[in-house]
């Protein structure tokens, strides 16, 4: 089974050609070459490549380009913008796209808390009628996520990052695990997988964060391990992680069976988003 990341970032420099609406912490660029040399050292198979809305807002390019220079390696998934009338057309639009894969909806700052919102609304039944998965990034806002999910039985839902609040830069937050009971409670919902990406950085012990894996363990239990994707959000955490560190403790570890590792680490993303590394 190939080992599949279930989220990473590229991009390029801040530049008049394509300009950065703001910046996230890390590199001045991490490239989609620096990308692939990073997995290769590890041995990380193909990675979903989620363009980064912080800095390229809903354009997807740069993404598109790392695509086209590196075939076989990535699977995309681009931003939607909620407050979009034409997100539907959008949306279909980005299927026809080489290498498409997901969208994604950030529950963060001015977007709606209203599960019940058209533009909501539009984006889930438009990425069902498309065959794409949803991803959202729901940290606070895991009501809202339930909500979505129970509304949309027919659109396949992907919660980002454990559905929990992650630190950008050191340390770890105090209770890093404080959601987690409400994390839990979305297991109910069939149409609904979780990214267990991001995990290391929530750790407080060090290198291999053995702390993690009681809490861990009650998600997978909860979900089952069919429905929990491994990956690290690089290069969100390159502040607080190696990048081999974001995967070799999970290769490791005695705390997962062999079948369990390959559909965590490679087979739940191929199935879920179908695609797979050549």
């Amino acid at each position: 089974m190939p080992i599949i990341d279930a989220q990473v970032h590229a991009y390029e420099r801040d530049h008049p050609g394509r300009p950065w609406a703001a910046a996230l912490p890390g590199p001045p660029e991490v490239s989609g070459d620096d990308m692939v040399s990073a997995m290769d050292a590890v041995g990380v198979d193909g990675a979903i490549l989620v363009s980064p809305a912080t800095m390229y807002r809903f354009d997807s390019s740069y993404a598109e380009q790392v695509h086209a220079a590196h075939p076989g390696r990535f699977g995309l998934i681009t931003p939607v913008d909620t407050s979009d009338p034409a997100v539907g057309e959008r949306i279909a639009e980005w299927a026809k796209t080489d290498g498409a894969v997901a969208i994604r909806i950030m529950l963060v700052d001015d977007v709606t808390q209203d599960p019940d919102d058209p533009s909501l609304k539009r984006i889930l039944e438009a990425a069902a009628r498309h065959d794409l998965p949803v991803n959202i990034l729901c940290w606070e806002r895991l009501e809202q996520a339930a909500a979505l999910a129970a509304k949309a039985p027919n659109t396949r839902i992907v919660i980002d990052h454990l559905g929990l609040l992650q630190p950008f830069a050191p340390p770890p937050p105090a209770e890093p695990f404080a959601a987690l009971a409400k994390v839990l409670g979305l297991a109910v919902y069939d149409n609904l997988v979780i990214k267990i990406t991001g995990a290391c950085t929530l750790s407080h012990a060090p290198y291999p964060y053995d702390d993690l894996w009681e809490p861990l363990g009650r998600m997978f239990d909860a979900f089952g391990i069919d429905r929990c994707l491994w990956g690290t959000d690089w290069t969100r955490a390159v502040d607080l992680l190696s990048y081999e560190q974001g995967v070799e403790p999970f290769r490791l570890t005695d705390k997962l069976s062999e079948s369990d590792r390959a559909a965590l680490m490679g087979g739940n993303a191929e199935r879920v988003y179908g695609w797979s590394p050549s």
